[in-house]
C-alpha cells in the first residue's frame, strides 16, 4: 500500500495540485468503503455465529423433540395393545353378561308364572267365596266364618246358631242359614261334603254320649240329616265325621277360645275335573270384584 509521504511526492512531482485533489478524493473515498466493508464483514461474521448458535440450539431441539416422539409411539403402542386386551375382556364380559341376563329373564318368567298361579288361585278362592256369601246376611256371617284353600271350601258355624244348648239338636234359627248353604251345596251338586264336628276340652256327661267323640260325631249327624231330610241334598253326597275336642283352633284356655273351637265344618271340596272347570272360569288378575276378607 503507498503511504501518504509517497504520494505525496509522487504527486508534486508527477501531477498538478488538482490532479492530486482528485486522487486524494478517490482514495479517501476508497478508504471509506473498504472500511465499510469491514465493518459489514464483522457483522457478517456477528451474524453467522449467532445463526450457528440458533442452529446447534434447534437441533439439540430436533433431537429432543425426535426422542419424544419416539417415547410416544412407545406410549401409543402400550395404550393400544391394553385397549386390545380390554376390548378382548370386554368382549368376554358381554358374553357373560349375555348368559346372566337370559338367566335373569329366565327366573323372572319362571317367577311370573307363579305369581300368576297365585293370583288364578286366590281368583278362585274369591269366586268360590262370592257365591257361597251372597246370600248370607250381616247377622248370619257373625256366625259363619268363610275360608277357601286351594279350592277347598271350608264353612265353620258356631255351636251357638246351630245347636240347643248342650244338645246336638238343630235349633229352630239354624235352619234358615243352612237352607242358604244348602242352596250353594245344590248349586255345585257334584262336589262332595264333609260334616265334620268339633268340640271344646271341657268333658261331656250326659245320657247316652260318653264323651266328646261321640258330640261331634252326633252333632255332624245332626247337620248331614237337616240337608239331606229338609233341604234335598242328595246323601251320596254327604259324610259325617266327627274329630272331638282335638282339631282346635284357638287356645282352650278362656271362654272366647272354647267358644271358637265349639264349631261344626262344612267341607265342600271339587273332584278333580270341576276344580280346572272353576280355575278356566276364575276372573282375570286385575278384576275390579273385590273379595270379602277371609282368613286362609
Amino acid at each position: 500500500m503507498i503511504s501518504a509521504t509517497a504520494m505525496a511526492i509522487l504527486a508534486t512531482s508527477c501531477v498538478g495540485t488538482k490532479k492530486y485533489q482528485a486522487l486524494q478524493a478517490d482514495y479517501s473515498s476508497l478508504q471509506g468503503r473498504m472500511n465499510a466493508i469491514g465493518q459489514e464483514n464483522a457483522d457478517c461474521q456477528s451474524n453467522l455465529s449467532s445463526a450457528n448458535v440458533k442452529i446447534a440450539g434447534l437441533q439439540d431441539q430436533l433431537r429432543a423433540e425426535r426422542a419424544n416422539a419416539q417415547n410416544l409411539q412407545a406410549s401409543a403402542q402400550s395404550l393400544q395393545a391394553a385397549l386390545d386386551k380390554c376390548l378382548t375382556s370386554t368382549s368376554q364380559g358381554n358374553v357373560n353378561i349375555s348368559k346372566l341376563v337370559d338367566e335373569i329373564n329366565s327366573s323372572n318368567k319362571y317367577i311370573q308364572q307363579l305369581v300368576n298361579s297365585k293370583n288364578k288361585s286366590d281368583s278362585l278362592n274369591m269366586v268360590l267365596t262370592n257365591n257361597l256369601t251372597r246370600s248370607l246376611s250381616r247377622e248370619e256371617m257373625k256366625d259363619v266364618d268363610v275360608q277357601v284353600l286351594k279350592g277347598v271350601v271350608y264353612i265353620s258355624l258356631s255351636d251357638n246358631m246351630l245347636y240347643k244348648s248342650g244338645s246336638y239338636e238343630i235349633s229352630d234359627k239354624a235352619n234358615e242359614t243352612l237352607s242358604k248353604i244348602a242352596k250353594i251345596i245344590m248349586d255345585y251338586k257334584d262336589f262332595e261334603v264333609l260334616i265334620e264336628g268339633n268340640t271344646d276340652n271341657v268333658p261331656i256327661s250326659k245320657p247316652n254320649i260318653r264323651n266328646n267323640w261321640d258330640l261331634s260325631a252326633l252333632r255332624a249327624s245332626s247337620v248331614v240329616q237337616a240337608l239331606q231330610n229338609t233341604f234335598g241334598v242328595d246323601p251320596k253326597r254327604l259324610t259325617a265325621g266327627g274329630r272331638g275336642e282335638y282339631n282346635p283352633i284357638a287356645s282352650n284356655d278362656t271362654p272366647d277360645g272354647k267358644a271358637k273351637n265349639r264349631r261344626t265344618q262344612i267341607i265342600i271340596t271339587p273332584k278333580l275335573d270341576q276344580f280346572m272347570e272353576l280355575i278356566d272360569k276364575a276372573p282375570e288378575p286385575d278384576s275390579t270384584v273385590t273379595p270379602p276378607a277371609t282368613t286362609n
